[in-house]
């Protein structure tokens, strides 16, 4: 072989090795970034602006379909698994088209979610609602209602009819009485979704002015807000006690 044979080959060789290292290197990267389901925003906030903020933020991505997935991967699993400071607390409607951590993109740890049919109250909801701020620090409350709310539906229709609904469905029809007859006084082209609106705002109303929680709404360490979820865009829409 000649002098030129043995160069080509070593300039071969040294460019194989070269780009196996590149390659090798690209790989080590890629395996080292942390993955999209990992990712978390920022450090949890404490204040209900922040944390309110937060959830606003994540409600846009749901509705842009830019979603972060944040803290959904085994690490957070690990660092939530002893203990738990979640940022806010949900009171929502069991509707399988309203899950609070998707719509608001938030992960494990991040929020204390109680689901009850149009949002109802009851002492053991209550209690479950007021752990989060009484325990945790958790500086916001939002109680969510949402378009084309079956339980409202049903519970309009029980009360306007006055054919009251089986089992303890009757119970949650009870609950939302004053909803209905406020809705009866303003009246509306759509008395369901009037009723819903109706409801989230009683049932942060009555949060809000909680023996145990209105000390901490008072002092601003916690702000309970009234919000309503559209099923056909995705946006949730502030209704009241947005924190400044």
């Amino acid at each position: 072989m000649t002098g030129a044979g043995h160069l080509d080959r070593r300039a071969l060789l040294a460019g194989g090795l070269a780009g196996a290292t590149f390659a090798l290197a690209g790989c080590a990267s890629t395996s080292a970034a942390p993955s999209a389901t990992g990712a978390s925003p920022s450090p949890r906030p404490t204040t209900p602006t922040a944390a309110f903020t937060r959830l606003m933020e994540g409600n846009k991505r749901w509705v842009s379909g830019d979603l972060q997935h944040p803290d959904r991967d085994p690490n957070r699993r690990q660092l939530v698994s002893q203990t738990q400071e979640p940022f806010g607390s949900i009171l929502s409607c069991i509707d399988s088209r309203v899950p609070p951590e998707l719509l608001f993109d938030t992960g494990l740890g991040d929020l204390y979610v109680m689901r009850t049919g149009g949002e109802v109250l009851g002492p053991v909801v209550t209690g479950s609602v007021e752990y989060g701020p009484m325990t945790s620090g958790t500086p916001l409350i939002v109680v969510l209602g949402h378009q084309r709310c079956g339980a409202v539906k049903a519970a309009y229709a029980a009360l306007h009819n006055d054919k009251p609904l089986a089992g303890n469905l009757q119970a949650i029809v009870k609950a939302l009485q004053p909803a209905y007859e406020q809705t009866v006084r303003e009246g509306g082209a759509d008395p369901v979704d009037t009723m819903a609106r109706a409801q989230v705002e009683l049932t942060a109303t009555e949060l809000r002015s909680n023996q145990d929680l209105a000390p901490l709404v008072a002092k601003g360490a916690l702000a309970v807000v009234g919000a309503y979820y559209s099923l056909d865009t995705g946006r949730v829409e502030v209704l009241a006690g947005a924190p400044s």
